[in-house]
């Protein structure tokens, strides 16, 4: 869970008879609801979308948005975040179910997709918002580790090249995944493919 998630999944104490486990598993359905539905909203009515269309979205009210995310870039924060643990959560999985370069490879695809969602998320990241100052810091320290464990398998197993770092990857993806002018962002996606292809290793190409 990110940070954000769980500082607002944390319920106060609530009447007597009532447990305080089962206070905290409804707020973290709410947030989790909260944050799916917002990022939904996002994407199609932008970051400055009313509350009641996330609210109506996640089925609750709108005391229960303000309630975990007092403010806006609160839930920005949130939604990014989530995202960043969805894709670092996929690395061991992907690992764990197929060959190394092609584990590499879904995990670039996810790790691009997440990046294409920051489009609608710009302005707002951009804005100078204090609350988005920690969210390279955390970009990094979830995604690298497992950037490098599936890259090392990849490079162990002989079927990626040797000579390219985790973090040279992470760099390469986030400037291909930067909009092009007048391009969709499927164009991104075929330049992001293109660059890993070229991670592997000639005799092992499809």
């Amino acid at each position: 869970m990110s940070r954000n998630r769980a500082q607002a999944a944390t319920a106060p104490p609530g009447p007597e008879g009532l447990a305080p486990r089962r206070q905290r598993a409804d707020a973290r359905r709410n947030v989790d609801a909260l944050i799916e539905a917002a990022r939904t909203v996002f994407a199609t009515s932008g970051v400055d979308a009313p509350a009641k269309e996330i609210t109506d979205l996640a089925g609750v009210g709108v005391g229960t948005l303000y309630r975990h995310f007092p403010r806006r870039a609160d839930l920005v924060q949130a939604v990014v975040e989530s995202g960043i643990d969805a894709v670092a959560d996929a690395g061991p999985e992907l690992g764990a179910a197929l060959a190394p370069a092609e584990a590499l490879t879904e995990w670039i695809g996810r790790l691009a997709g997440l990046l294409a969602t920051k489009r609608g998320l710009a302005s707002a990241l951009h804005s100078g918002d204090p609350a988005f100052a920690g969210l390279p810091g955390y970009f990094l320290q979830r995604l690298g580790p497992v950037l490098e464990a599936l890259l090392k398998a990849a490079v162990a197993a002989g079927t990626v090249r040797d000579d390219v770092s985790a973090e040279d990857i992470l760099h390469a993806v986030t400037q291909l995944s930067q909009p092009a002018p007048g391009r969709e962002p499927e164009h991104n996606q075929r330049v992001v493919e293109v660059f890993t292809d070229g991670l592997r290793r000639t005799t092992d190409r499809p």
